[in-house]
């Protein structure tokens, strides 16, 4: 069954943000990449949880959720078919997966990814 893999937090001043959330819930950050986008590991491997991510690249306001789903085509088939919008083209995150940000009916964005560490 899908389930919530990863979060992404938007903000207008990573920085701050990252250091917000180092203060508060020592969470551990790290840049990712040549973008404005910082990986979050929010607690130990063996506590119950996820991980995500800070973002200055995000487009929309909220935290967004992203959830697995063992085919992208079929996530997006019955996203459509269930009265949602994909928002964005797949896109290959290298050596992790495919995703792509989509809407459901309440108007709520949310990713889908598709594991695949091949992905380029």
């Amino acid at each position: 069954m899908p389930k919530v893999i990863h979060f992404e937090i938007p903000a207008k001043d990573t920085e701050r943000a990252v250091k917000f959330y180092q203060r508060v819930f020592g969470w551990q950050v790290n840049k990712y990449g040549p973008m404005d986008y910082w990986l979050v590991k929010a607690g130990d491997d063996k506590e119950i949880g996820i991980n995500g991510a800070i973002s200055g690249e995000s487009t929309f306001k909220g935290t967004i959720n992203t959830i697995s789903v063992s085919s992208y085509e079929d996530a997006v088939k019955k996203i459509v078919e269930a009265g949602g919008k994909v928002l964005s083209p797949k896109t290959a995150v290298p050596g992790i997966g495919y995703m792509s940000y989509c809407k459901d009916t309440e108007g709520n964005v949310f990713g889908i990814m598709q594991t695949d560490p091949n992905a380029k």
